[in-house]
């Protein structure tokens, strides 16, 4: 199938059946845009963590020890470099334990992963009134900052181990996942 030759009705049908497939796989949660919770799902999958429901306040997922994670991306395009995660919101409720972040290339690959303590996102984010929460910028000290654990190889090597475990529906053959 070549997309160019699709209408522009045609792609957004396309995406449309994109997005219920992933969702009836599991990979997503809802049918907003899939870069928040294809991250909570390969993060959750990952670590083996349990995600919370989509209401639960303040963290997306928690360890078998009860460690709660808040799951934040940002899929990185040719248009759009910026490393600014969502809003973090209520950052003094201390609603979660851990941030892991996620950046994605255009192609949903992941560049870079970190787990960052929540003790450490009010030294590098800044509160801003007009959104009701906290910006954090994925860049400088931040990384620097020895609380500041790089996970992409561990969460590169978890996608790769999980592609031989997702399959096609029907077909039983392995999805690629990239």
């Amino acid at each position: 199938m070549n997309l160019a030759d699709l209408s522009i009705s045609e792609l957004l049908k396309l995406h449309a059946t994109a997005i219920e497939e992933l969702k009836n796989r599991g990979v997503l949660r809802t049918k907003n845009n899939p870069v928040g919770d294809y991250a909570e799902w390969l993060v959750s999958s990952a670590f083996n963590l349990t995600l919370a429901n989509n209401s639960a306040a303040g963290h997306d997922a928690e360890s078998s020890d009860g460690k709660k994670i808040q799951i934040k991306s940002r899929r990185i395009t040719k248009n759009n470099h910026s490393k600014q995660l969502g809003v973090i919101r209520n950052l003094e409720k201390n609603d979660f334990d851990e941030l892991i972040a996620v950046i994605f290339n255009e192609s949903y690959e992941i560049i870079e992963a970190y787990s960052i303590p929540h003790s450490t996102i009010s030294k590098y984010s800044a509160h801003r009134a007009h959104v009701n929460g906290h910006i954090l910028h994925l860049r400088g000290a931040l990384l620097l900052d020895n609380s500041v654990l790089n996970i992409s190889d561990k969460l590169k090597a978890s996608t790769n181990s999980l592609k031989s475990l997702v399959s096609i529906a029907g077909t039983g053959e392995a999805d690629p996942l990239a």
